[in-house]
């Protein structure tokens, strides 16, 4: 197989990247909802370096091309597809500025090989932050202000098929809907049943079923939490226990060290803190193997 990312017993081998570029250069943040921390010159170096830690894991990095769109976030490719065993999903972005990115991803999965097995339009929106795999057949998606119930209907329809089953969790208001409160924003799985959480946001119903499927919960320290605007949490797993976060929160990054896990840093205080996206969502797996 060359595609397929919904086993989380497997290292990362394939994914799709994309360059801040030309687009986050020409951002206006307050349009876009980016902090005043938000540098389009030192976001493009910060993501360079994480695209150099991913790729000397050994996975190979798709890029899709970075071009003067108009599409600032299209760098958090992470959002509008996911890939499974069957083909690939593509989405339709909660956030009205993102409409036009399925269409690259439905590009780029064309030339890859890879096929999409559905996509969502109209009223039904997903976006893939909410959508976290629990178990290769059974998908976990944030009912909230950028995934609606339509949105979780007609995923759960394209997937069972494939024998794929999906579960809806309400999120909470938090901040409000303009800002990103996505189910990835408060769970991080690190290997197969051990996961970061921030409990005091988390669906209680899915902290539930996580904790009977027999999963390890680690909490991560509220404060830096706070800090970091949901960002500590934000975490990449490579493979297993090997695991790529934003730098500069290190209580967060002891807990996951003490439970077994290598952590890498990078910078990320102009792109990821300030655009509210972090190393996981700066990626979309498209094969773990």
């Amino acid at each position: 197989m060359t595609y397929g990312a919904e086993d989380r017993t497997k290292p990362l081998a394939r994914v799709l990247m994309r360059a801040p570029g030309p687009a986050m250069a020409a951002a206006k943040a307050e349009q876009w909802h980016y902090g005043l921390g938000f540098n389009p010159q030192r976001a493009e170096s910060q993501h360079a370096e994480l695209a150099r830690i991913v790729a000397a894991s050994g996975a190979e990095i798709h890029w899709i091309p970075s071009e003067d769109d108009g599409m600032s976030d299209a760098v958090f490719v992470q959002d509008p597809s996911f890939v499974t065993r069957a083909g690939a999903v593509v989405l339709n972005m909660g956030k009205a500025l993102r409409r036009g990115e399925p269409a690259l991803h439905v590009a780029t999965y064309e030339a890859l090989g890879v096929p999409v097995i559905g996509q969502l339009s109209g009223d039904a929106t997903v976006e893939s932050g909410d959508c976290v795999w629990i178990d290769p057949d059974t998908l976990a998606i944030g009912r909230g202000a950028r995934s609606t119930q339509a949105g979780i209907d007609a995923v759960a329809a394209i997937l069972a098929p494939h024998g794929i089953s999906v579960a809806a969790y309400d999120l909470p208001y938090w901040t409000g809907p303009e800002a990103c409160l996505h189910l990835m924003s408060l769970i991080s799985p690190l290997g197969p049943k051990l996961a970061l959480i921030h409990a005091p946001l988390l669906p209680y119903a899915l902290w539930a079923d996580l904790t009977a499927r027999g999963w390890t919960l680690l909490h991560a320290p509220a404060d830096e939490f706070a800090a970091s605007n949901g960002l500590s949490l934000n975490v990449l797993m490579l493979s297993p226990q090997d695991v790529v976060m934003v730098a500069g929160f290190p209580k967060t990054r002891k807990l996951m060290e003490d439970a077994g896990c290598r952590v890498q840093t990078f910078d990320g205080d102009a792109l990821c803190i300030a655009c509210e996206g972090g190393p996981t969502c700066l990626t979309r797996p498209v094969l773990r193997q």
